[in-house]
């Protein structure tokens, strides 16, 4: 199984990165293979940084750069996702919006139709719009017609839509357990659907 984190943050190690390190770290140790995706390297090179709907279907132009068509085939070959974003004004990261906004054609081939999937958002204060973030993620993940997987396992108990964490966030423990249990709920995903 491919687990494949999205770092819809614009730094590459911060906050965001820190929290779907701890489910990807889980996730190896449940028997994954992990991988993640950096939207700022995947959207470099982008003559426009965001979609302009320039045709319909999706002529995929914007791909033609490697670095996004590299990311897109990782969302192709993944088992199932999780997407971060730190919070920004309550809701996703501009730059995680645009990649996702980009991602047009992935969704005229169904390519990730029934992946199990979660979110995580870091917030500066407690409750710093986290969780509008979280379900602003999974509304892009419900419109690939994804499976939303919250933080909640069957060996862990029920949950929540997802992982909520306040910066700095390599020291929310709260926070970092429920990344390890959304680990476990993403291979169990996978393991009732039969890869593993």
């Amino acid at each position: 199984m491919l687990i494949v984190a999205v770092n819809g943050s614009p730094d590459r190690a911060g906050n965001t990165y820190a929290l779907l390190d701890a489910v990807l770290k889980r996730c190896s140790e449940l028997g994954a293979r992990t991988d993640v995706i950096h939207v700022m390297e995947a959207l470099e090179g982008q003559e426009d940084a965001y979609c302009v709907n320039c045709a319909t279907p999706c002529p995929e132009t914007c791909h033609m750069n490697p670095n996004l068509a590299d990311a897109y085939d990782l969302l192709r070959d993944a088992d199932a996702l999780v997407v971060g974003s730190p919070v920004y004004f309550g809701t996703v990261s501009g730059q995680l919006k645009s990649f996702w906004d980009k991602s047009r054609n992935l969704r005229g081939e169904n390519a990730l139709i029934n992946k199990p999937a979660g979110a995580v958002s870091v917030g500066a204060g407690r409750f710093g719009g986290q969780e509008t973030c979280v379900r602003a993620i999974q509304d892009i993940l419900l419109v690939h017609g994804m499976w939303i997987v919250g933080d909640a396992s069957a060996s862990s108990g029920a949950g929540h839509q997802g992982v909520c964490a306040q910066r700095p966030s390599r020291e929310d423990s709260a926070a970092l357990e429920r990344a390890r249990v959304m680990a476990e709920g993403l291979v169990e995903a996978l393991k009732a659907k039969g890869v593993a």
